[in-house]
Formats: C-alpha cells, sequence, structure tokens
C-alpha cells in the first residue's frame, strides 16, 4: 500500500515539480496540499501569492488544500504552533498520513530543522529534489512543460527588475553569477500557472510589483477575470 503524503504547497516551481515527481513513483500517494498564508493579507507567507490563487492551483492539481495562517511577523514558536495544528487536522483527515514532503533542494540546515520539528509530531520528512543539480533542474522543469512567473525577488541578491519575469531559458541565462538557478538560497520565489501536474494551465494576469521592507519586490499576480 503507497504511503500517504502531505505536500508543502508555496505555489512556486519547486513544490510543483516536487508534486509532479512524486506522482511518477508507485510507493507514495499525495493526498493534500499544506500552504502557511499570512493571515493579514491573505498570500502565501513567502512568495505572496494571493490565497484564491493558490486554491486554483489545488484544484488544478485536483488535491484539497489546507491553509495554516500565520501573523505577518511570525516567530519560529508561532510557526511551529500553526505547522502543528496543521498537521494534526491532516491526520484527522486522513489517518495513515504521517509523511510530509517538501520541495527542498539543498539546503541542509532547512531540511534538518523541518525533519526535527516533524519527528516532534511523530511524522517523517520527503524531500523528492534534494541533492539535485538546480541547473538542470531549472532546465528539465523548463522542458517538462513548467511555466511560472517570479513573485518576489531578493533585491540585496538580484536586480529588482526581474521580478514578474518568466522562469525560462532567457532568465536562466541572465542570471548572475552566484545566483541559484533555481533560487534556493532565497534569490527569488516563482508563482505557477501551468505544467505537467495541472489538469489545466491558469489564466493569471500580471499585476504591480512594489517593494517591501526596503528588500523584496512582489509582483501581484491574479486570475484572470471569468
Amino acid at each position: 500500500m503507497a504511503a500517504q503524503v502531505l505536500l508543502a504547497w508555496s505555489g512556486g516551481k519547486d513544490a510543483a515539480w516536487a508534486l509532479h515527481v512524486l506522482r511518477q513513483r508507485d510507493d507514495v500517494e499525495v493526498v493534500g496540499l499544506l500552504t502557511t498564508v499570512t493571515t493579514e493579507y491573505q498570500r502565501a507567507s513567502m512568495q505572496g501569492i494571493r490565497v484564491e490563487v493558490l486554491r486554483a492551483q489545488a484544484a488544478a492539481v485536483g488535491l484539497p488544500l489546507l491553509e495554516a495562517g500565520i501573523p505577518a511577523h511570525c516567530d519560529n514558536g508561532t510557526y511551529d504552533a500553526a505547522m502543528a495544528r496543521a498537521l494534526a487536522e491532516a491526520a484527522s483527515r486522513w489517518p495513515r498520513l504521517r509523511t510530509a514532503a517538501f520541495g527542498d533542494l539543498f539546503l541542509a540546515d532547512i531540511r534538518a530543522y523541518r525533519a526535527q520539528r516533524l519527528a516532534a509530531a511523530g511524522w517523517e520528512l520527503l524531500t523528492p529534489l534534494f541533492d539535485a543539480d538546480t541547473a538542470a533542474l531549472a532546465r528539465q522543469m523548463q522542458a517538462g512543460g513548467l511555466r511560472a512567473h517570479l513573485c518576489c525577488v531578493d533585491t540585496r541578491q538580484l536586480d529588482a527588475g526581474m521580478a514578474g519575469r518568466a522562469f525560462d531559458e532567457h532568465l536562466l541565462r541572465e542570471l548572475p553569477a552566484g545566483v541559484d538557478p533555481c533560487g534556493e538560497n532565497g534569490e527569488f520565489h516563482t508563482c505557477v500557472s501551468a505544467g505537467p501536474m495541472f489538469a489545466a494551465p491558469l489564466d493569471l494576469r500580471r499585476g504591480d510589483t512594489v517593494l517591501r521592507d526596503e528588500r523584496f519586490a512582489y509582483t501581484d499576480f491574479n486570475l484572470a477575470p471569468v
């Protein structure tokens, strides 16, 4: 019997590709998605993606979305408590579920922290993309039909003008030396609109780009009016 898996969902390319990879396996079954939403803004906590876009992504991949609300200025204790509540909710919904997957690529300290916190709750960690060559992975995503745009750029690591750009081969060629092709060091975050994990692409419209905390350039993406 395949192990049930809850996938951490940010709305970005790594989470989406992790779902695609997991769905190629016979030993696991992704049963739901878990996202953290900043309650004051109703957006994904890091990416800044609108909650209605997150919900549309979940519908497009055919999975229920569990939303863990956290405040805008969230310390580790508050985050851990919100995640513990979300995991307890998931376990009550799927009694066999005790594995959480993340799209981590190579940051070992973050992976170790996740494993520690999950173990404290009686859960296991799965990271299907870990240790991937990020340059090769970025091109594999693009060749595989994934479509995404940069929705958040750390202007201390990358020019703010990159915000809103398509995550494509042209972008990869223009990234400065030292910037990870998948943005794994926090250089940028993405919003996915299409890919092999989606039943149909989302029609997203680009909005304004704003600078927050004198550092992060956020580009808004919203669902096109029906």
